[in-house]
């Protein structure tokens, strides 16, 4: 029966990448944002956010291509530049990131920048926000996002339509890369990949290192086990990935504190 590796392992590797670069600008960042932390209805105001804007771009993406594109090409650069400055804390080394990103997707795009950048921006934002979010806070946003995901796939379908748009303007919010052993290609937005660190994040901070990799690698694993089901079921249409990522860190969290009760027994 046919399966794929590719995403699940790539999924896990970039979770755990989040998850050590939070650690390593956990404190630059909470000194950056002065201790704050979202509050439930920031939460809950960043998932209405996010289901208006996924609203709106399926209804006048075509009519508004160009401001699309310049929002995104801001926003993205604009993020480039935040984290890089953080990094090296110097201007003017933070400028060549989002410049070089912009000078590409103008002159030279193609689906190698375009999913490498997709993974640097959900990188960037997972360790950006991961700092503002309390473990209450995540919850409820896990919860939300989820069910606003399911309803603009299944419901609205607003969500494919404006994957589908986004991705005719080329711009970097999903990845897309093959599948292997199974030669085809498979789709996934930054939200997911964002969620899933979040909860690597968080699960980190929680327990310790050790339960935001397993985390990672029980996510990696559970688009694993959806791949070979999408596949074998042929199942051709869009699907709330935020649903997967959820089963898979559930997953994780319950082999933790199973390993966790029998080394203390």
């Amino acid at each position: 029966m046919p399966f794929d590796i590719v995403l699940p392992s790539l999924i896990s590797f970039v979770i755990i990448v989040i998850v050590f670069l939070h650690e390593r600008f956990e404190t630059k960042l909470k000194s950056l944002f002065e201790e704050k932390e979202f509050r439930i209805r920031d939460a809950v105001f960043l998932v209405i956010a996010m289901g208006v804007m996924v609203t709106i771009i399926a209804l006048v993406a075509q009519q508004a291509q160009q401001i699309i594109q310049v929002l995104f090409l801001a926003a993205y650069s604009f993020v480039l530049f935040l984290f890089t400055y953080t990094a090296v804390e110097k201007w003017y080394l933070a400028l060549v990131p989002p410049v070089l990103f912009v000078a590409l997707y103008l002159y030279a795009w193609n689906l190698i920048f375009l999913n490498a950048f997709a993974l640097l921006f959900a990188i960037f934002i997972s360790v950006y926000l991961g700092s503002l979010f309390s473990w209450t806070t995540m919850l409820v946003f896990a919860g939300l996002i989820t069910v606003m995901d399911v309803i603009q796939v299944f419901g609205t379908k607003f969500m494919g339509t404006s994957a589908d748009e986004l991705v005719r303007l080329q711009l970097p919010i999903l990845i897309e890369v093959p599948t292997f052993p199974l030669k085809s290609a498979i789709r996934l937005g930054l939200g997911d990949i964002f969620l899933a660190g979040l909860l690597a994040i968080q699960t980190a901070q929680k327990y310790d290192r050790k339960a935001g990799i397993v985390a990672a690698m029980s996510t990696g694993f559970a688009f694993l086990v959806f791949e070979f089901l999408v596949i074998n079921l042929k199942y051709n249409d869009y699907f709330p990935a935020t649903l997967v990522v959820i089963a898979g860190w559930l997953l994780g969290l319950g082999i933790y504190n199973l390993f966790k009760r029998i080394r203390s027994s």
